[in-house]
């Protein structure tokens, strides 16, 4: 068979650091992957079987593969993140994250305005953020406000314009808001103090303010202007009061960003916290769409790449539950313990309710999205011929072969439906057989249903291994419903899930929303089929006791035990209390049995 352009192109690939694209067969940009060695990992793609649907999709649209080397695996990095930013490939991931943050301008001029904004202009200005949140924002230049007198005119002050009397001061002067540089009552000097300030509080940092604070304070009472020290004190407590509802953390931690991720099939959501003079001064939770079986690690470099673009971070150390390849550059810790570990855990918590309070929102707006997901990923997962709306799931209870039982537990897309569950006593196994057992259970359940043409469910689960799941599938194979409806097995030690006439078992990934539902039939099934046992024997011991006694029956015992509760509060009751509820020959001969002279 000829070569194709294709393999041509794999072939010449090198060995290098870089950024590989494929295209389709429309020469349209399809996917966009980084590496440290671009032939290795493009030949993988054509070389080994994929067991990702959407994989096995991609391979089979590629028609050409471009490449781009680059010095290091962090500058591939960045470039990956720019090319799927810029072209927002099909089958690369997406972060759902696009609106327009604000951020704090502190203008390029003479006497600088202090402002928000959505727009970032390269006009030398300064911009502090972006912030995740309006209300930060308005709070921080509300605290600014109540500091600092700044204008907020868009006058053209210059030297030449001051001098010559062109402004008038405005009513923000007579409120005290403005100091009136228009008219040169405050220099430029006395200014940008002002404004070096501002910078600092902008960056996390309050020490400098809350020192210069002090500092004024003093001077104005010891010259025993009392107003002026008055003025600055309530600025000295609006100060330390917004720092107080920072979150600090650790004085010793700074200039850090931590990040964290939590992850399901389809999405994973990636946190980040910045730490700037020991307080999270920016929290932020980014949504990303999975498009093919990506791995956390992959995510999030991507997404640790992104945000720091985005909001400009400039930290050189972050903090990381596991390790990623970022470059040289920067500081990577995996904090084991201590306030680092609690920071990260923290992250951890933030990324955990972002998810959660999707998944609410989403069953509020559409409260069948999340079954219709799940459904169709359990179909894929499982491999069935359709979706598992319908699960029952059987599981075996005895101790030591007495009390034999069994439990059907049932779920309807995907939540527990109890009205359906049904206990079994078995009634045709001696001994503990628990193959048997399972025989007898499953072959009962579904002749009834049958008989009574109620609909079957499309999967059904045995609690155990092999040896269970082809005693079920005997019965299946009795009612004809072989090939019906699809049967697995799960196994305890290893969660395995066993198929039947194939020895190989699957193993799910284990945060797989799959094998999580799997696991709350299999301990739904256990927890009811315990109960039914446990209930089954305390009846048989308190029957056993109780109708040892000559003349005791069943209605007497139920009598009994309505009114004294346990076989222990019988055995105790005084001779006129058993007569008032059983009567008086019943009982003398329950009283004479528990207190009968021992030889």
């Amino acid at each position: 068979m000829p070569e194709t352009t294709l393999d041509i192109q794999i072939k010449t690939l090198p060995h290098q650091p870089g950024v590989y694209q494929y295209f389709d067969a429309d020469e349209k940009l399809i996917y966009v992957g980084k590496a440290k060695d671009i032939k290795k990992r493009v030949s993988s793609y054509f070389t080994k079987h994929h067991n990702y649907g959407k994989t096995r999709v991609l391979v089979k649209n590629i028609v050409s593969v471009k490449h781009i080397v680059v010095e290091t695996e962090n500058d591939a990095l960045l470039l990956e993140n720019n090319l799927i930013k810029k072209y927002q490939p099909k089958y690369n991931v997406m972060l759902k994250d696009d609106k327009s943050y604000p951020w704090i301008c502190i203008k390029k001029e003479r006497f600088p305005r202090v402002f928000s904004t959505r727009r970032v202009f390269k006009d030398g200005s300064e911009y502090f953020g972006p912030y995740t949140s309006m209300k930060t924002v308005k709070t921080l230049l509300g605290l600014i406000k109540g500091l600092y007198q700044l204008r907020t005119c868009n006058y053209d002050l210059s030297e030449a314009k001051i001098e010559a009397g062109k402004y008038k001061v405005c009513l923000e002067y007579h409120l005290g808001n403005c100091k009136g540089p228009c008219e040169g009552y405050e220099t430029e000097d006395e200014y940008h103090a002002n404004i070096t300030a501002i910078r600092e509080i902008l960056k996390g940092n309050f020490k400098d303010s809350l020192q210069q604070f002090r500092v004024q304070m003093k001077q104005f009472a010891e010259n025993m202007q009392f107003e002026d020290a008055q003025k600055i004190k309530e600025k000295l407590e609006v100060l330390e009061n917004y720092q107080a509802k920072s979150t600090i953390v650790n004085p010793k931690i700074s200039n850090v960003d931590v990040f964290s991720i939590i992850s399901d099939e389809t999405y994973a959501y990636v946190n980040f916290l910045q730490l700037s003079y020991g307080s999270i001064i920016r929290s932020h939770t980014l949504e990303i769409k999975k498009k093919l079986q990506e791995t956390d690690k992959d995510l999030l470099e991507l997404a640790i790449t992104e945000i720091r673009q985005r909001f400009n971070s400039n930290s050189k150390e972050i903090y990381v539950p596991f390790a990623v390849n970022l470059g040289d550059e920067l500081k990577i810790t995996i904090p084991k313990l201590g306030d680092k570990k609690s920071i990260l855990d923290l992250s951890r918590r933030n990324a955990m309710y972002y998810r959660m309070d999707k998944l609410k929102q989403i069953k509020i707006v559409d409260p069948d999205r999340h079954a219709n997901r799940i459904m169709a990923q359990m179909k894929a997962d499982l491999c069935l011929t359709e979706e598992p709306r319908h699960i029952e799931c059987f599981d075996n209870s005895n101790i030591q072969g007495t009390n034999p039982v069994a439990a059907c537990v049932v779920f309807k897309n995907g939540k527990p439906s109890k009205k359906d569950y049904r206990h079994f006593n078995i009634k045709t196994v001696e001994g503990p057989d628990d193959f048997a057992s399972m025989e007898e259970v499953v072959y009962r359940r579904y002749k009834r249903l049958l008989e009574e043409e109620q609909p079957l469910p499309q999967l059904i689960i045995i609690d155990g291994g092999k040896g269970q799941l082809s005693s079920a599938l005997k019965s299946l194979d009795a009612l004809n419903l072989r090939g019906e409806i699809a049967i697995i097995g799960i196994a305890k030690r290893l969660e395995e899930l066993f198929y039947p006439d194939d020895p190989i078992p699957l193993y799910l990934d284990k945060k797989s929303e799959t094998l999580k539902i799997i696991q709350q039939l299999r301990n739904e099934a256990h927890r009811f089929g315990i109960e039914h046992h446990r209930n089954r024997r305390s009846k048989s011991a308190l029957t056993t006791e109780l109708e040892n006694i000559s003349g005791v029956g069943e209605q007497t015992i139920v009598d009994l035990m309505k009114q004294f509760k346990t076989v222990k509060r019988i055995a105790n009751a005084k001779l006129d209390e058993l007569e008032a509820v059983v009567g008086v020959s019943r009982a003398n001969k329950i009283y004479n049995y528990y207190h009968k002279e021992q030889p």
